[in-house]
């Protein structure tokens, strides 16, 4: 199966497949700076962002204006520390207003922002800072108990870094207050014109952001504003989306979603966009009803747990048009509860860190369809299906390949890697199996790795889990081959919810209720009191094999390579 454009730019010498972007408006000569400096011209007064601080019971409004101002500010508190244009700022912060406009600066100053989720701690957080020989690190003083920066304090001396910015909390010594150099400091009028010459072209890397390491340490993915503007393009050209988007946002602005789908997207168009900085269901409804939210985006989990709150605390959710989701398949469970609680068609989003959103739901599909399939490529992209053994031939069930401008520009000091993923053609290797939807569109089954297969046919493991994780004996779950063979029995990893364990019988039904081939169903069952998880929420699936053979419970320490 291959889903392609008129043309095939990714076959083009790189001189010509860059024109060729730049002619079909995937590229541009203009940068998201330049879409915040337009949008403060045009509609200074408008909300930009509307950040809700739950612990704080206040909400942050910066409008564009503010927005535009503060990255100037925060860019000459940027260039006071000394960092240097192409030097790497790591930002380590929840979904707060300030991370917007250091987004914005380090544009402004030509440095390249290194998004870092709080909860990423350790030797995770210490391999981020070392492999991008951050400069300058942004961070909380303490995370859910973790002093984040007293123990990158006590790593300066091995690192590269310069300086060590702490928001909010007592400041340890060394380390630089964030409010006072950052906000207070009307660096603006200091620094007027210091970052002339500096700025970022639209070609060159602007971000690196990391995998989710299922297999060992992730791999920061190098995006340049043109690959990232690619995959937005695409996103809002879907939906339709202008200058009246008002997007409530549930997903970290450090990931790609709430980075490029979210805050930039919404100052391409002009348009406003709301997150909160911790799990708030209700807060959540409140900033939709308050701001007129035409758009919710956030994975399954998130989308119906809202809905429930929506049913027992009802809001005016009038305004929504759209409910957008990924990360893991959607249920036709979940499309009803979302049709029922807020009235609007469910859009299921698929893609990756290395491309951002790659498919997607259409508009033209029947309200149901996000159930059955992830969608049809964004313009500026193309997908096929290869078998699994054979990737020279097609199949409308097997390894998904997929390629076009939103490509990253490759892994961060680790370029060899990225390029071995790539056939010589173009296609990049997803790791994932997928199987065609009837429509032009994909539905992605789960990992190669972890495929099994019965009778020749491919077990959708993504989709069995996402069902079994809705039983009401059950909190999460997880299926895996005990030898990661195609013909391994499937063990079924479950969480109980309370102390009932659901018999391998009650699994069955459960499956066999939802449409399940009986041929997929679970051979064994066993019980964890947690899964082993990777910071962005992926299941280890090779801790849980060895789990199997060694006889030992999985370690659910996301913080483990």
């Amino acid at each position: 199966m291959t889903a392609t454009t008129t043309a095939d730019p990714a076959t083009l010498p790189t001189a010509e497949r860059a024109a060729e972007y730049r002619r079909r408006g995937w590229w541009r000569d203009d940068t998201f700076l330049d879409d915040l400096r337009r949008q403060a011209r045009k509609r200074p007064r408008k909300p930009a962002i509307v950040g809700r601080r739950g612990g704080e019971a206040r909400t942050d409004v910066l409008d564009y204006a503010d927005l535009s101002r503060l990255t100037d500010r925060f860019a000459g508190a940027l260039l006071e520390l000394g960092v240097s244009r192409g030097g790497v700022v790591a930002v380590q912060l929840p979904n707060r207003w300030e991370m917007v406009p250091l987004m914005f600066a380090c544009m402004e100053v030509g440095a390249v922002i290194c998004p870092i989720a709080p909860d990423c701690q350790g030797d995770e957080l210490r391999y981020r800072l070392e492999l991008t020989e951050a400069e300058l690190f942004v961070t909380l003083s303490e995370w859910e108990g973790y002093p984040l920066a007293e123990r990158v304090g006590e790593w300066r001396s091995e690192l590269p870094l310069e300086h060590v910015v702490v928001v909010d909390g007592p400041v340890p010594a060394g380390a630089i207050d964030f409010h006072d150099h950052f906000v207070s400091t009307h660096w603006e009028e200091r620094r007027t014109g210091a970052s002339e010459g500096r700025r970022l072209t639209p070609d060159e890397p602007f971000v690196v952001l990391f995998t989710s390491g299922t297999t060992g340490f992730p791999k920061g993915v190098v995006h340049s504003q043109n690959t990232v503007h690619s995959g937005v393009r695409g996103y809002v050209d879907t939906f339709l989306l202008g200058d009246d988007l008002v997007a409530a946002v549930t997903t970290p602005l450090v990931h790609y979603s709430g980075f490029g789908q979210g805050v930039l997207a919404g100052v391409m168009l002009g348009g406003t966009i709301t997150f909160q900085d911790g799990r708030d269901h209700a807060g959540l409804l409140d900033l939709i009803e308050q701001y007129g939210a035409t758009l919710l985006y956030g994975p399954p989990p998130t989308l119906s747990g809202l809905a429930a709150v929506q049913r027992i605390d009802p809001h005016d959710v009038s305004s929504l048009r759209y409910t957008v989701t990924g990360a893991a398949p959607v249920l036709q469970e979940l499309v009803d509860e979302l049709r029922d609680a807020f009235g609007t068609r469910t859009h299921s989003v698929w893609g990756m860190s290395e491309f951002g959103p790659i498919t997607i739901s259409r508009l033209d599909y029947d309200q149901d369809r996000s159930a059955r399939s992830h969608g049809r490529p964004i313009d500026s992209m193309e997908i096929r299906i290869d078998l699994c053994h054979d990737p020279r031939r097609r199949a409308p069930v097997g390894r998904l390949r997929v390629r076009g401008a939103s490509q990253a520009l490759g892994y961060h000091k680790r370029q060899d890697d990225f390029d071995s993923e790539l056939t010589t053609d173009g296609w990049f290797d997803t790791g994932d199996v997928a199987r065609e939807d009837g429509g032009g569109g994909i539905r992605v089954l789960g990992r190669a790795k972890d495929a099994i297969l019965r009778d020749g046919e491919v077990a959708p493991m993504a989709e069995l889990e996402a069902l079994l994780s809705r039983h009401p004996k059950v909190t999460e779950a997880a299926l895996v081959g005990p030898a990661g063979h195609f013909d391994d029995p499937i063990v079924a990893f479950v969480v109980p919810r309370g102390d009932a364990l659901p018999t391998l019988e009650e699994i069955h039904a459960h499956l066999l209720g939802a449409g399940q081939d009986a041929r997929f169903l679970p051979e064994r069952v066993k019980a964890v009191e947690a899964l082993p998880k990777t910071l962005t929420g992926k299941v280890r699936k090779a801790e849980l094999r060895q789990c199997l053979t060694a006889g030992r419970p999985p370690s659910p320490d996301p913080s483990r390579p």
